[in-house]
């Protein structure tokens, strides 16, 4: 018996287990074109279309005239610094404020597992629910947010919170933060928590401080969950619409007027398909220029920490 008759049995099995893999594989592919590759594309046909809402299917090839009129609008660099703020300081808010609820439930605290759970709440809420409730309680003449600062000493009147320019960008950055940070919190918390506690014991032996210890130990640890979060809530963010819609409308003064409102605004209320897919295009260029600076960083992250990243 030759060498190639002892090996043809063994690799017919491993065939038959290739592709009844694929077979298992094959629905979530096509489900995954279904629901976003298809929409991506058709999005894209859009942008470079006259289409209005009326008549979806009606109409004209215009080239890129929709994206020489987006650069030519006025509005566009507004609207690029909202997203850009909102994006910035929601993420950063979330990061932080889960980062210290993370260590505080990784102390060995008596009902940190009920912490955890009632910690879950605000994400596990419907967006919906949450503007609903937050809506009223940041009510200029009624809300119970404003009623508690006019007891404190030093605050005298009551705020309009989502109808000053100036008060609904942090109104929308605070609902937003209390809604996203128990996402982060869990997900740093699992990742504190796969630090070898040897690592710690041997940096008090060296007779590190709290903060060398910190900086030595917890963050080369946490870096690649925090970078990996960084990266999602960024996304999440460019893309949210439900939570500002709701709260603010865009507004008041295009304060809050993000790409995905103004999308929304365009598409829905101007009923121009063609323009909005534009507005949606220039979303997802963001979200891919996110990606690679994801990639970029964690090669560093990599080099720095010796493949951490």
């Amino acid at each position: 018996m030759t060498v190639a008759q002892v090996a043809a049995p063994a690799r017919r099995p491993a065939r038959r287990a290739g592709g009844f893999g694929l077979a298992l594989v094959a629905p979530t592919v096509l489900l995954l074109l279904l629901v976003q590759a298809y929409p991506l594309v058709e999005g894209l046909r859009l942008s470079f279309t006259q289409t209005a809402l009326a008549r979806p299917r009606a109409g004209s090839y215009v080239g890129l005239d929709n994206y020489a009129e987006l650069l030519a609008d006025p509005r566009l660099g507004k609207i690029l610094w909202v997203t850009l703020v909102y994006t910035v300081a929601s993420v950063l808010g979330s990061l932080v404020l889960g980062l210290v609820a993370a260590m505080v439930m990784n102390v060995g605290i008596r009902g940190r597992g009920l912490l955890r759970a009632i910690l879950t709440v605000p994400w596990a809420a419907p967006g919906v629910a949450t503007a609903l409730v937050f809506i009223w309680m940041l009510d200029s003449q009624y809300g119970i947010t404003n009623w508690a600062l006019t007891r404190l000493p030093f605050v005298d009147s009551y705020q309009r919170w989502l109808n000053d320019p100036a008060l609904a960008m942090p109104a929308v950055v605070a609902v937003t933060i209390w809604k996203v940070f128990p996402f982060a919190a869990i997900a740093l918390l699992a990742a504190l928590q796969a630090i070898p506690g040897e690592l710690y014991e041997a940096a008090k032996v060296d007779r590190a401080t709290a903060l060398n210890r910190f900086r030595q130990v917890t963050m080369p640890g946490i870096a690649p969950t925090v970078l990996t979060l960084a990266l999602f809530l960024t996304i999440w963010s460019f893309r949210r619409f439900e939570l500002i819609w709701l709260l603010t409308g865009g507004g008041p003064v295009d304060a809050t007027n993000t790409l995905m409102i103004d999308l929304y605004r365009e598409s829905f209320r101007n009923r121009q398909l063609g323009y909005g897919s534009a507005i949606g295009v220039v979303g997802l260029v963001l979200s891919v220029a996110a990606a690679v600076v994801y990639f970029v960083v964690s090669r560093r992250l990599g080099r720095r920490y010796g493949g951490a990243g």
